[in-house]
């Protein structure tokens, strides 16, 4: 079976490593930049890699399997422009955080016999490129597929074996809606309450050295790939700002037992975390 992915950064670069170690070995690569696709070969990741746009036709119409490591906005793009270069029963999946504002105008132009499996390995680093790829980030993470009219059950329980066989211990299928509203939560509010955190430390303090593991766990997120969170966050707009409103609805009950001096509520609100991290 030849795999083909496209975009061998940090996670795309994860996914060649884990499908090495998984013994796939028919694996190639396309990616936009040169190094990176020596730096694939050397490694022995990928057999092959392709600069993008130039020999397309040959690494995809040889394709069992299409994993798409790059950006929400250009999935669109890469299907319209490549999409006669695909043979029949190829099935081609993708790893971006988003799904709503694509899912359905992927669907309506792909080519007869092409089956695309949403997909989003909830797994990542902070860092980003090829240089910080690693086989282990997907070892006993979740795994969603967001399952459309047009999927083929053989082609999802196909998708669904090499995901296991890359190391993930659970995997969900949901509609795109709902994986748009619960990442929102999961993922994306997260992530701006890593950025407020960072940003709202004063500038020229020795933070540094204050800091302790709760600290650390909460910010690591903080940094950040701008252009593909930017292009996440807009992209899941409406969701986010509603979590973002209930999070500062807590934040404001902690504040106001504090003003007011009030234990009995803030130990109740304690209280109510622990119980609801515990069932987690």
């Amino acid at each position: 079976m030849n795999i083909l992915i496209v975009g061998l950064g940090v996670i795309g670069g994860s996914y060649a490593m884990a499908l090495k170690e998984a013994g796939y070995n028919e694996v190639y690569g396309i990616d936009s930049n040169l190094d990176t696709l020596r730096k694939a070969e050397d490694l022995n990741i990928i057999k092959k890699g392709f600069l993008a746009g130039e020999c397309n036709k040959e690494a995809i119409s040889k394709a069992d399997l299409i994993i798409l490591s790059i950006y929400p906005r250009l999935i669109k793009a890469f299907i319209e422009e490549n999409k006669s270069y695909f043979k029949e029963g190829t099935i081609v999946t993708d790893a971006t955080g988003i799904k709503g504002p694509f899912v359905k105008d992927i669907c309506s132009s792909l080519p007869d016999g092409i089956d695309f499996i949403f997909g989003h390995p909830m797994a990542g680093r902070e860092k980003r490129g090829i240089d910080y790829a690693s086989k282990e980030v997907f070892k006993g993470a979740n795994y969603l597929i967001t399952v459309t009219e047009i999927n083929k059950e053989e082609n999802i329980i196909f998708l669904e074996d090499i995901i296991y066989k890359l190391g993930f211990k659970n995997i969900k299928k949901i509609t795109p809606e709902y994986h748009d509203m619960m990442i929102s939560f999961t993922s994306q509010l997260p992530h701006a309450i890593a950025v407020a955190l960072i940003n709202s430390d004063e500038e020229g303090r020795d933070t540094g050295r204050f800091i302790g593991d709760s600290y650390r766990d909460l910010t690591r997120i903080a940094n950040i790939n701008e252009d593909l969170w930017s292009e996440l966050f807009f992209g899941n707009k409406d969701n986010l700002l509603e979590v973002i409103e209930h999070f500062l609805n807590e934040m404001s009950k902690i504040k106001s037992a504090l003003i007011e001096e009030n234990e009995d509520e803030l130990k109740s609100l304690f209280i109510k975390s622990s119980k609801r991290r515990e069932k987690l």
